[in-house]
């Protein structure tokens, strides 16, 4: 069968991957000239089960109220003239029910819990490299009260076989060295050993080069302009190529994997979804002294950062600001990750070096991403992935191929089924 992706990102990469597995003729469409190079392209790095708690939680909503207007606050909504944006916020608020949280947190264990297993298949099967880590994932926590927090989703978690193991101060400091400095400030943390680290970009680039190397096309440089619809189902693409060239793109399936411009383009198609983008920023930065510098990855709850080590580099990624599509980068933002990581690994990072990114991660209310079927018969989705794109990407893909091909997921997961 022929399948187009569209996409070029970890989602589409994967994708496109697993689907030629199958044994389908794949082309992959994307506007950028290089895969990975816009959401995927400096995100914190963290293959990270143990991240499942999702933004809407029942301490949200106080949360937020206090950090309206903040520049430099963790989750900052600028409130718009956006409908989209009000109708986002509004199944936000429903989705930070106790219920509904424990719900949510099950679904994103069991995806990611599943696409660890597949990345590491992955991995065995074609040796890629990415500056990939294996010891785990440290959530260390400076408030007591966001410590406090954290223990019942941690017990819910290991429920579901996510071994995020509550730990002390001191047995923090003995897994990650680094963190002596700030000893006495720790009020605990949690470790999840399975969990990993990489360069996304990386691997998105050198999975795509696999999947050159096995007859997928890839249309770099052409930008997406309609999906259109005819006899109850989708007819073709259209797109412009990098000369502005119309162009009409035919197959027998098409895969919906575009991140935050997802919900622009299927709403012509009468498909709502429930996505809208958040802003998130990232620093990169050589490691100035490896004695001071981290070698585990690292959650810090509190501040809603992920610090990984991707080789030389430090890569400290995080935040949200809902804005709609501005993709400008906020300086008072960036310093605000500099100054925190200063704070927690000072003289570690050669900050005059530092290399500021933002990009739009496509968000659902509820943190849990749309895979599977639409009400058109030969569209599918792998979108809405949020911050754990990386996470989830090749559970997602491998998933979203069986899908497509007619064959059931082997994870539990509540699918989309063609709402």
């Amino acid at each position: 069968m022929k399948v187009i992706v569209l996409g070029a990102g970890l989602l589409g990469a994967t994708s496109a991957y697993y689907l030629q597995q199958l044994g389908h003729e794949v082309t992959v469409v994307d506007r950028q000239a290089t895969p990975a190079a816009e959401t995927s392209f400096a995100n914190g790095g963290q293959i990270s089960v143990s991240h499942a708690e999702p933004w809407a939680n029942p301490g949200a909503p106080l949360k937020v109220l206090q950090w309206l207007g903040k520049e430099d606050a963790p989750l900052l909504f600028r409130v718009r003239a956006d409908l989209r944006q009000w109708l986002w916020g509004l199944q936000f608020l429903r989705e930070c029910t106790p219920a509904r949280t424990r719900h949510n947190i099950r679904q994103i264990v069991r995806l990611g819990t599943y696409s660890r297993d597949m990345l590491q298949q992955l991995r065995r099967d074609t040796g890629l490299a990415y500056d990939q880590r294996t010891q785990g994932i440290l959530h260390f926590y400076t408030s007591a009260k966001e410590f406090d927090a954290a223990l019942k989703p941690a017990e819910q978690m290991r429920e579901l076989g996510c071994e995020r193991r509550v730990i002390s101060a001191d047995e923090a400091v003995r897994i990650e060295p680094a963190l002596r400095a700030m000893r006495p400030r720790l009020a605990g943390a949690t470790y999840t050993a399975e969990d990993e680290s990489g360069d996304a970009n990386r691997f998105a680039r050198e999975l795509v080069r696999l999947c050159e190397a096995s007859g997928v096309r890839f249309l770099m440089s052409h930008t997406v302009t309609a999906l259109r619809e005819a006899g109850g189902q989708i007819e073709h693409v259209e797109a412009t190529d990098s000369e502005g060239r119309f162009q009409r793109l035919r197959a027998d399936a098409y895969v919906l994997a575009m991140g935050a411009v997802s919900p622009l383009l299927a709403a012509p198609l009468g498909l709502r979804l429930p996505i809208y983008p958040a802003k998130g920023y990232s620093v990169t930065m050589p490691v100035k002294d490896p004695a001071l510098a981290h070698e585990v990855s690292l959650t810090d709850d509190e501040y809603k950062l992920v610090f990984s080590r991707l080789g030389d580099r430090l890569r400290i990624a995080g935040t949200a600001e809902l804005n709609g599509y501005d993709r400008d980068l906020n300086r008072v933002r960036c310093e605000a990750i500099v100054r925190r990581v200063e704070d927690v690994f000072p003289g570690a990072g050669d900050t005059t070096q530092a290399q500021f990114w933002t990009g739009l991660r496509p968000a659902t209310p509820s943190n849990v991403p749309l895979i599977g079927k639409t009400r058109l018969p030969n569209l599918f989705l792998n979108t809405g992935h949020g911050t754990l794109g990386w996470t989830h990407a090749c559970g997602s893909g491998k998933s979203i191929a069986r899908i497509v091909s007619g064959l059931a997921p082997e994870v539990d997961f509540a699918f989309a089924s063609g709402a």
